[in-house]
Order: structure tokens, then sequence, then C-alpha cells
């Protein structure tokens, strides 16, 4: 049975690049090595329309690029990748909106224009622009003139929004903003998630403390208040269990999180902003019940079960052998919502790796490290989402993820689809506490 790797003409290009990379090192494998993964070659399937990727004199079949010298195929690549993040490069390509690439912007517009306002971040500028128009003036008219069907409608418009703003935010936290260091623009940039925020499901701060002054710090480990370890990660009980934990006691479980660390200042901002935001929404509700609920609390309740939902995608497949490893307690997904709606959310591994790591430099590292990627036998998934990694191993289809998986290095590349689920399906054992001492050289009381 040939790999058969889908290629989505919605993929970000450079996610293009690196699947047909990808694609031609299984092919190359299987035509030195068949077994009973394949009988034949790897099979990139997927029209990319009007987006060169092959590398000069290349012959080309079925839109799929060949070339015998594979370091010289990675090297045109990354090089290709690179020109694309380059400001300087005659290749730049700005990203202006997640939804499409305009790779021949600079024609149409001033030079002097392209140069200095199309920067790689031009994007935060229009979703800013776009919440700011759209989010804020029909939440504030909610509460001066209120119907169902707008605060039925403003929900909707909120949900298709908050994926896309709450890895916005994600780069925001980790980046310390994502707007231009002016002082003006700055003092605009530290503030306006006090007002959007909220809009978007999010208490203030929050997401601060819990994902980078937590979450990166104990990397999915025993001491991790989102840690998958104890868990049976293809099991809707065990699931349950992890999302209800912090659906309702998140409040109170990461300010003592903070005091056993000794970081007392964390845990009193912590529940300072978590607590405050609390008694806002208790505050406007017993003022105007209905519109609190439409533009905070159905937002807040919907955005808390997410990102669990999201982060049990990203961490449920953990290799026992090593699962303090950022190779192998998180994965990596080369797929459209992730890369192309979510500023390459996939790149879980490469967000761990280096949690500053500009996000679109996410495929550059990974292409530019893919032997390390394969000799730590690192997990790569395509055409699926993390929400959707989720439903599967909930419901233990594992010959799907399997299907999905995109084998890196001989050894996945050898297997067969069996023996792929096989593997998956071992990454998702709870792991006892005598093992996490073990693993993990530390105990922590439950």
């Amino acid at each position: 049975m040939a790999t058969s790797i889908k290629i989505s003409p919605e993929l970000p290009l450079n996610d293009v690049i690196l699947l047909r990379n990808l694609s031609n090192d299984i092919e190359r494998c299987q035509q030195k090595n068949p077994g009973p993964a394949s009988n034949g070659s790897a099979k990139a399937s997927g029209k990319v329309a009007e987006r060169n990727t092959s590398a000069p004199g290349q012959a080309t079949a079925d839109g799929n690029t060949k070339q015998d010298d594979a370091s010289s195929r990675d090297e045109h690549d990354l090089a290709l990748m690179r020109a694309r993040n380059n400001p300087a490069d005659k290749d730049f390509e700005p990203t202006v909106f997640v939804s499409v690439d305009l790779p021949d912007l600079a024609s149409r517009w001033n030079p002097l224009l392209y140069r200095y306002l199309l920067t790689p971040d031009v994007v935060m500028v229009t979703h800013l622009i776009l919440y700011f128009t759209t989010s804020v003036p029909s939440a504030i008219w909610l509460f001066y003139h209120f119907n169902y069907l707008h605060g039925i409608l403003h929900a909707v418009m909120q949900f298709y929004y908050v994926g896309t703003y709450t890895l916005m935010m994600h780069q925001h936290i980790h980046g310390g903003g994502v707007l231009s260091k002016h002082p003006l623009i700055h003092l605009f940039d530290v503030t306006f998630p006090y007002i959007t925020d909220p809009l978007m499901g999010h208490t203030w701060n929050s997401y601060y403390y819990h994902h980078v002054k937590h979450h990166h710090v104990e990397g999915n480990g025993p001491d991790d208040l989102s840690s998958t370890v104890r868990y049976q990660r293809d099991n809707f009980w065990h699931f349950l269990h992890y999302v209800g934990r912090f659906y309702f006691l998140i409040w109170l479980d990461l300010p003592l999180y903070f005091l056993r660390k000794d970081r007392p200042t964390f845990a009193l901002k912590t529940a300072f902003w978590e607590l405050l935001t609390y008694t806002t929404y208790l505050t406007l509700f017993r003022l105007n019940s209905r519109p609190t609920f439409f533009v905070f609390l159905l937002p807040f309740m919907l955005l808390r079960f997410g990102l669990m939902v999201g982060n049990w995608g990203q961490h449920a497949l953990v290799d026992a052998d090593e699962p303090d490893s950022d190779y192998r307690s998180s994965i990596t997904l080369i797929d459209v919502p992730s890369n192309r709606y979510c500023f390459n959310d996939g790149y879980h591994t490469s967000h761990h790796l280096n949690p500053r790591r500009h996000w679109r430099e996410h495929p550059v590292h990974f292409l530019a490290n893919k032997e390390t990627y394969s000799s730590e036998h690192a997990l790569v998934f395509h055409d699926i989402d993390y929400l959707e990694i989720t439903v599967r191993l909930l419901l233990q289809h594992y010959e799907h993820l399997a299907r999905c998986l995109v084998p890196i290095g001989d050894r996945q590349i050898a297997m067969s689809i069996e023996e792929r689920a096989a593997l998956l399906k071992r990454c998702t054992r709870r792991f006892s506490e005598d093992e996490i001492r073990e693993k993990f050289g530390v105990a922590k009381a439950k």
C-alpha cells in the first residue's frame, strides 16, 4: 500500500514545500527499501494552483518534484522558505490576511509603502482592525439595544474568530506584544487585550500565567496542571475528568501551583485577575443579564472547553521511553486549520523547543532539523487538526490516525498502516505513579 500525502490547495506555501519534501523522502526510502508499508512510492496528491515550488531544472510529474540529490533538494527548499520570510529578499511574501496569500502584492504597492508597512506581522494589524470594527461595536450595541437574533449572531461571529484570535494572543504572550515597539503603539499593544480578551472568552492575563509561566515551565510533566500523562488518552471518562478539572478548578489550582513552586507573586496576580474577571462578569450579569451572557459568558464557557480539547490533542501521544522529551511528548501537524488560520500552531514540537520562535519560522526550523526529528522519532501528521485528533483518539480510530501520519525516517516509513496504528495506541497509555517517578524523577501527591 502506497503512502498517500494529501496536499490541500489551502495550505500555506511553506507547508506545501515541506510536505512535498517529506513525500520525496518517503518515496526515495521506499524505492530503496521496499517493504510491507508500500508496493510502490509515496504519492503526494493535491493541486496547488500557480505556485511553483520546484527547483530550477527539476522535472515535474503530477505536481511532484523529484531530485536525486536529497541534500541539494533540502538546501533549495530551505532557501525558498527563508526568502519568503525575509523582508529584504525579493521573494518576501508578507502575511496580510490569514485566509489568503498575496504573492504578487509587491507589484501593486508603492515600493516605500510595501517596504515599511508590510512587515511579516502586518496580519496582526489587520486582525486588530477586524476585531475593533466588528466585535467591539457589536458587543457595545448589544448592551445598548439587545435582541436575541443579534446575540446569537454575535456569539457565532466570536466563535468563528476565537481560534485565530487565541493564537494571535499566543504570539502576544510569548513575544511581549504583536505590534511595533514605538512607545504609543506599544501602549496600545499591551492594553488592547483588556478589551478584546473577555469578548473572546479569555479571563484577564490568565492565558499568560497558565501558558507561559506554568505550562512551558512544566512541559506536560507531572506537575503540569494540564498534563496528560496521568490519563489514558483514548478513554472518554478520563478525558471528561481532564476537562472538568480545568473547567471548574483552574481558578484555584493555578494559584496553588505557584504557591507550591514558591512563586507567591504569581499566585497573587493569577488569583487577582481571575477573580476580578469573575466579579466583573457577575456584576454585569446582575445589571443586564442577557447581553452579558452572549457577550461574555457564552464565549468564556466555549473557550475553556476548546482549550482543553486542543491541549489533549497536542499532548495525547506521549512516548513511554522518553516522556520528558519535547520531540516525544508533543506532535507536529501540517494542516490548514492550524497553520493557515492559526499562525502555524500545528508546529507544536517546534514551539516547545523554542517558545519564542517566530510563527513564520516553524516550517523552516522543521525542515532544517528534520534529521533530528527523525532520529528522535517525532510524530508528524497531515490533513488533520488537534480537535479531530482528540475525537479520533476517543473513538479509537487508530487506523485513520495512522493514515494521517507522515512517516519520517526509515523506521516509521518501513511500518505498515497496522504497525503505525499500534505505535500510536502505545503512545496513549496512562503512566503509573511509579513510572512517573522513574521517568521524570519527581513525585507529586495527587
